[in-house]
């Protein structure tokens, strides 16, 4: 008699062991996933900071989970979020992977409901606004951030593995992940007002140097990925110590205030002003050619120079600017933004000499482009 006669039922039972094996070890795999899970949960929740949680999501995230690439995309239409973290130091992956969005109308038609998470094949067309362009092949989950029944932006995983998210596959756990990362979103947005003041210069309510350098970097890198120039503004209010002087360091005072309030009218939400100190200012101007910076300079010139600035003690007088201009067009891959800025405002600051050595109340434009 053989085996096969004598225990009918072997192959059954060891096709059950088989089962029973692979089954046990795709428990622990999901265990092994919810742990992992957990951990970057709590990590984005403990994040203090805008920064500490960007780097988090685009670099911590990356490397648990083993992808290519993690972007992060928010919906700053008002671009608060980008004042907000200029106020911190970001590393260069947080700079070249999160991007600010002032509208969903450009972003990938696969996310026009933002109820769930999407998975399937990169396709360059649809996902470049919101896929770093290393990644070139592969596929993509694209993870919305849902808060207050809208989505505040979008996390994609990008895998240049073209079955590592594919339509058939579970989003449960992608979207969980989205709900924690706007939650965390909205903890570090809240901090990051409270320390807004530490920024500011409490006269004229404009930002400080550290936070302009800071911004300028980021504002940098935006313009490598999307070729757009930058321009950067240096003005300098003629003649101030003679106000001081003249009138008193309560009318200097009320003198910057007004400068500062005249051009604040004339740049737009997403420009960056500064108060670099004393009596000298600075203006970042996003995606911004030289001729279109060149008219911006001429009306805060034209506008704080056209009527006189009452001061205390019912004294009127009349501010006149001097001005520099230099723009930046960083070459693709560059990343070294802190000496693109350093040599940005180094050409602002010598076209604004030029303009004080040829007698002052003028616009001066640099030659030289930044690249």
């Amino acid at each position: 008699m053989n085996r096969a006669t004598r225990d009918p039922y072997a192959g059954s039972v060891e096709e059950l062991r088989e089962r029973l094996r692979a089954l046990t070890d795709e428990v622990q795999r999901n265990e092994l996933l919810l742990r992992k899970t957990q951990a970057r949960e709590v990590e984005l929740l403990r994040a203090h900071s805008l920064g500490e949680l960007f780097d988090r999501i685009v670099t911590g995230l990356r490397d648990a989970y083993g992808l290519d690439v993690v972007t992060l995309s928010l919906f700053d239409p008002q671009h608060e979020l980008r004042h907000l973290s200029g106020t911190e130091s970001l590393t260069s992956a947080v700079i070249e992977h999160v991007r600010f969005i002032d509208s969903v109308s450009p972003l990938s038609s696969r996310l026009a409901q933002f109820d769930r998470p999407w998975l399937g094949p990169y396709n360059a067309a649809e996902h470049e606004l919101l896929v770093s362009p290393s990644l070139a092949r592969g596929s993509v989950a694209l993870i919305p951030l849902p808060r207050d029944n809208r989505a505040i932006g979008v996390i994609v995983f990008g895998s240049r593995d073209a079955q590592r998210f594919t339509t058939d596959l579970a989003a449960d756990f992608l979207a969980h992940l989205g709900v924690i990362v706007a939650i965390s979103l909205e903890n570090a947005v809240n901090r990051a007002r409270l320390v807004r003041s530490g920024v500011t210069d409490f006269l004229t309510g404009w930002h400080n140097r550290r936070y302009f350098h800071n911004r300028m970097r980021e504002e940098l890198a935006r313009a490598e990925r999307t070729g757009k120039a930058l321009a950067c503004l240096m003005i300098d209010v003629d003649h101030f110590k003679e106000i001081n002087d003249r009138f008193g360091h309560l009318a200097g005072d009320e003198a910057l205030k007004e400068v500062a309030r005249r051009a604040e009218a004339e740049i737009r939400a997403g420009d960056t002003g500064a108060r670099f100190g004393g009596d000298e200012f600075a203006i970042l101007l996003a995606a911004a050619e030289s001729t279109q910076a060149l008219k911006l300079a001429q009306r805060i010139h034209h506008s704080v120079g056209s009527a006189p600035i009452r001061v205390h003690g019912g004294a009127h007088v009349t501010v006149t600017l001097s001005i520099g201009l230099a723009t930046a067009c960083p070459q693709p891959r560059s990343h070294d933004y802190k000496a693109l800025a350093e040599r940005l405002i180094a050409e602002a600051d010598a076209a604004l000499y030029r303009a004080k050595s040829a007698g002052r109340n003028r616009v001066e434009v640099s030659a030289h482009i930044v690249a």
